[in-house]
């Protein structure tokens, strides 16, 4: 089993920028990749970024050259860096772990971009 845990969703004004962390613990060994989700109310939910073990990372085409996906091993961390943020980057965003023993995801963090 896999543990994560979302913080610093807010509310930001357009144009902004905020950092989601997500907290991992469990079964930490065994996880081969990770990655953001988002969900926006009435749309389906949207891969945003992952990334491998190895360091590859992959962006959606809309939010590719404004969010960063990072990750801290040696503080179980991963992060979503957004910036120059847009009212349909409006979301709920979910961290998620891509393990052998399956797929866990956090509870999520809301963002509200919004002037």
């Amino acid at each position: 089993q896999v543990q994560l845990v979302e913080s610093g969703g807010g509310l930001v004004q357009p144009g902004g920028s905020l950092r989601l962390s997500c907290a991992v613990s469990g079964d930490i060994f065994n996880i081969n990749a990770m990655g953001w989700y988002r969900q926006a109310p009435g749309k389906q939910r949207e891969l945003v970024s992952t990334i491998t073990s190895g360091g590859g990372t992959n962006y959606a085409d809309s939010v590719k050259g404004r969010f960063t996906i990072s990750r801290d091993n040696s503080k179980n961390m991963l992060y979503l860096h957004m910036s120059s943020l847009k009212p349909e980057d409006t979301a709920v965003y979910y961290c998620n772990a891509f393990a052998i023993s399956g797929q866990f995801r956090g509870p999520g963090t809301q963002v509200t971009v919004s002037s």
